[in-house]
């Protein structure tokens, strides 16, 4: 699966030396280079191999992203201006006057929701609740100016009721149909909420290179070996900046978001990458042919800024090398 860096475009020796500086980086697991299909580089780190299951965390939501263009464009979802309570009648009508159930499908991908969430405060109040769809339809409006962007794990987890009732399977059912059986991914895990659902907003788990056929797969327009298998114009729309005022992180700039992705510029290209806590990324160059997967240990809260940073650093280094 490995190629010469060289023969994809990276001088003698740079690429070797971006991932042995990783080994500097304690909390860095894995870092894995895709380039034109083929993977050029991969390192693991602090005992990690190629067949370990890592957690994704937060970037399991652009996961379910690429799981509601697939519905869309096998006609099981009808379009993104959809409510909540259009898709989850049985559910909302427990609830008639949630502020969730208004709510579309393009505000749940854009973070644009308008509920009122603070994963800092209410994370573990929703990773305890009994349903955490039911968690997001008890939330009242965040006050903010409609169309404001905030990180808000409750109003994705609307997401996992809503592909599972429009598909009528789960969303481990539903991921490995769609995504990873086509991608030749076999082995993965997925943790469930305490009403036996697929998380649709963190809890997946996959082997890195597995992460980075994913990411190649966005990379490439949604092909895998040539053959679709997410719909192109989905991938398009997805990793385009839909809104403004989404987490920067350096050296990016521009930051933005799309459909569950995090977009913005390195090296002044565009990119996108799905983002989980710690420094979980699968980030997508498609202007150069480039997709890098990276996995890490859970940081405490105080290191988290640190080692976001210093495991992006090494992702732009990456980038900057290839373009």
């Amino acid at each position: 699966m490995e190629a010469s860096p060289e023969r994809y475009g990276f001088a003698s020796g740079a690429l070797e030396r971006v991932l042995d500086s990783g080994s500097r980086v304690g909390a860095l697991r894995s870092l894995l280079v895709v380039r034109n299909g083929v993977l050029v580089g991969e390192r693991y780190y602090g005992g990690a191999s190629s067949s370990d299951l890592l957690a994704v965390n937060s970037a399991t939501k652009s996961f379910a992203s690429i799981l509601v263009g697939q519905a869309l464009a096998q006609g099981k979802l009808k379009g993104l201006s959809q409510t909540v309570a259009d898709l989850l009648p049985e559910m909302t009508a427990r609830f008639p006057d949630a502020p969730a159930s208004s709510i579309s499908l393009r505000q749940i991908l854009t973070g644009t929701s308008g509920l009122a969430y603070d994963y800092r405060i209410q994370g573990q109040a929703l990773s305890l609740s009994v349903d955490p769809a039911i968690y997001a339809l008890k939330l009242e409006r965040d006050g903010k100016a409609p169309g404001s962007w905030s990180y808000n794990d409750a109003a994705v987890s609307l997401l996992g009721p809503i592909l599972e009732r429009a598909q009528g399977m789960s969303l481990r059912s539903l991921a490995k149909r769609d995504l990873f059986t086509p991608l030749g991914i076999e082995s993965f895990s997925w943790g469930r909420d305490k009403a036996g659902r697929e998380l649709s907003y963190a809890g997946l788990r996959l082997r890195t290179r597995d992460l980075a056929k994913v990411a190649w797969t966005i990379a490439d327009g949604g092909k895998w070996q040539g053959k679709s298998v997410v719909p192109a114009d989905w991938v398009e729309e997805s990793t385009q900046t839909h809104t403004q005022g989404a987490w920067r992180i350096q050296p990016i700039g521009q930051s933005g978001y799309g459909y569950l992705w995090f977009t913005g510029q390195l090296s002044g290209r565009p990119v996108a990458w799905g983002w989980g806590y710690g420094g979980q990324f699968a980030l997508v160059a498609p202007s150069l042919r480039l997709a890098i997967a990276t996995a890490a240990s859970a940081p405490r809260p105080d290191d988290l800024q640190s080692q976001t940073d210093a495991i992006m650093a090494l992702v732009a280094q990456l980038v900057e090398l290839a373009a």
